[in-house]
Order: structure tokens, then C-alpha cells, then sequence
């Protein structure tokens, strides 16, 4: 079980701690596959996320609201596990693209973070898929996203690395809370 912020207007914060669902999120930038989106332990990130988005104009009021989450199954791509499990997955998937002469999406942005990881989503989306027609579907899944610049010179810690959650079974959203002033 984890706490985890989601970033979003005020007006959706307000229906969302009213009671209404979240609804899923199907964007191209969304890396981890589609799923409602979360920061794990990271309000500041997930407010971050909602200002940014002012500026692209799906934001007015920026707001975060927190949730506690059971990740239930999870594809943890923080687990050795399951990065092999992905990484086997490409060379199939890569070659259905192949057999159908269409281009491979590419990870796109500056380095080190390539924030428009279009070759990501589409890859782990295929993997999610095919699990799901198996019968082995993941409720939710979850991973490091290492983001910005060096906190200082040399350092390897990065200014807005964050774990990122998807939650795919909007039944392991336990609650969805009001951040208090000091959480943010």
C-alpha cells in the first residue's frame, strides 16, 4: 500500500474528493501505459506537474489531491524481475512493427530524461496487453523516472526524479484525500 498525488485542476480535485472517478488516461506522454496517474509519496511533484500544465492550457487552477493506493498485481519496473520481463518483450514487438514496415516510436526530449517516451508507452502497453489476454493482468504499474537537472555539480541525484504509479484497476484506489497546507 502506498500514499501517492495526483495533479490536476481544482474543479477535478473538488469531484474527485466528492466521490467521482478518476478517469483513465490515454495521452501520448503516457509512459507507463494507459491508467490514471499518480506520484508515489511526492505531492510537491504532482502540484509540479498540475502548474505545468497551466501553460499548456489543461489547467487553470493548479491542485494536487492525495490517494492511498493497494498496488494489488503490480508490474514493478523497479524490480529486476519485471525489467527482463519487458526488455524480452521488445524484440517481439519490434518485429511486428518490422513485419508491418511501420517506423518505431523513439523516446524522444533532452537527455537524461527523455520526457516524450513515446517507444516506453507503446512498448509496455503491448507487454500490458498481451498479459491482460493471458489472464494475468496488473492492477497497477510503477516506476523510477529519473527527471532535470544535477541538485549540484557531479551529483547523480536528479531535481524532479520521482517514482511514477499507474493504477489500472481503479479498485485498488482505496481513498482519495484533502493535502494539508504543510504537505505541499
Amino acid at each position: 500500500m502506498v500514499v501517492a498525488y495526483h495533479g490536476c485542476d481544482l474543479s477535478v480535485a473538488e469531484r474527485l474528493l466528492t466521490g467521482e472517478s478518476f478517469k483513465l488516461s490515454q495521452n501520448t506522454y503516457d509512459w507507463l501505459g494507459d491508467g490514471i496517474y499518480f506520484w508515489e509519496y511526492g505531492a510537491d511533484r504532482a502540484l509540479q506537474f498540475a502548474q505545468e500544465q497551466v501553460a499548456r492550457g489543461r489547467v487553470q487552477t493548479p491542485a494536487c489531491v492525495g490517494a492511498l493506493i493497494q498496488l494489488g498485481k503490480c508490474f514493478d519496473l523497479l524490480d529486476t524481475r519485471f525489467t527482463r520481463e519487458l526488455a524480452a518483450a521488445y524484440e517481439p514487438w519490434s518485429k511486428r512493427y518490422s513485419s508491418e514496415a511501420l517506423p518505431l516510436p523513439r523516446n524522444t526530449g533532452q537527455a537524461p530524461d527523455f520526457k516524450l517516451r513515446l517507444l516506453d508507452r507503446s512498448v509496455v502497453n503491448w507487454y500490458l496487453r498481451l498479459s491482460d489476454r493471458r489472464g494475468d493482468r496488473f492492477d497497477t504499474v510503477r516506476c523510477g523516472f529519473p527527471e532535470g537537472g544535477p541538485i549540484y555539480p557531479g551529483s547523480g541525484i536528479l531535481e524532479q526524479t520521482h517514482i511514477q504509479l499507474t493504477v489500472r484497476n481503479p479498485g485498488c484506489i482505496l481513498g482519495v484525500f484533502r493535502l494539508n497546507a504543510e504537505t505541499v
